[in-house]
């Protein structure tokens, strides 16, 4: 179980901290969202807030407007529904979403305090490949969504801060559970294990290990891995986000042992995309 609850009010004033230090011109910023200012960024965020208070507080959930059969039937449908509320916020100013944010900020934090993480989630983690999910990996997935999208305004406007133990490394152990089902038509020897490190000053190691019936995340491994990879931090969140490709990160990463086993891991994209 990886521990997030108690993070989210701690990110969120961070946000409103980074929001009202802006300017005009930053909020206009390209971010690695691409077709996404700063500014839509921060209303895609207060569209989380809101969504995830309608449904979780007052159980008001839109049914999808077209069949969901598949994944990329799921994707088609959030695209749309995040660009259909980024642009009808355009109109709003940088100083109603900062508003906004603080004010829903609070009361999200809030919902997530108040779920049992051993229950079933509502929503599966489904780029982990999970049909059904805890409570606790449904809300580490909406962690590192926060965290993603706040280090998004964040390389755009040239101002870090949460690249930090405390709050990069709960976001990037969530994204690197999805490595078993990137690596799961990956043929190979049971016993067969890739380290995978994204630390920061100090290593972070996680451990793909093939066993009978698949592959296995785990945080330690007593033997020698087979391939290991060092992704730094700046590249891994990119990467694993889907805002920068394999091959445009394997200039930063370093590789050791099998590397075609190892580069698979470069494929993981932990964010519906």
């Amino acid at each position: 179980m990886i521990q997030t609850v108690h993070l989210f009010p701690i990110l969120d004033q961070k946000l409103i901290e980074l929001l009202k230090s802006l300017s005009h011109d930053d909020w206009h910023k390209t971010t690695v969202a691409r077709l996404w200012s700063v500014k839509d960024v921060a209303s895609h965020l207060l569209d989380g807030n809101l969504r995830t208070i309608s449904g979780s507080r007052d159980n008001y959930n839109i049914p999808p407007d077209r069949e969901i059969n598949s994944y990329e039937d799921m994707v088609g449908f959030l695209n749309k529904l995040n660009s259909d509320w980024v642009n009808a916020t355009k109109r709003l100013s940088p100083g109603v979403l900062i508003d906004l944010l603080e004010s829903t900020g609070k009361e999200y934090s809030l919902i997530m305090s108040e779920q049992d993480l051993d229950r079933e989630a509502r929503f599966a983690v489904a780029w982990a490949g999970e049909q059904r999910s805890k409570n606790w990996f449904h809300i580490a997935r909406e962690y590192t969504e926060k965290w993603h999208h706040q280090q998004q305004i964040r390389e755009a406007t040239g101002k870090q801060g949460i690249i930090t133990e405390q709050l990069y490394y709960p976001f990037i152990d969530t994204l690197l559970r999805g490595l078993p089902h990137t690596y799961r038509n990956v043929d190979a020897q049971p016993g067969t294990a890739v380290g995978i490190d994204v630390g920061l000053e100090q290593p972070f190691l996680r451990f793909l290990i093939k066993e009978q019936d698949g592959w296995k995340i785990e945080n330690h491994y007593p033997n020698e891995t087979n391939a290991t990879v060092r992704i730094p931090p700046g590249t891994a969140w990119k990467l694993f986000t889907k805002a920068i490709k394999p091959e445009e990160a394997e200039k930063d990463i370093t590789i050791s042992g099998d590397s075609n086993l190892a580069k698979v891991a470069l494929n993981l994209i932990a964010v519906m995309a």
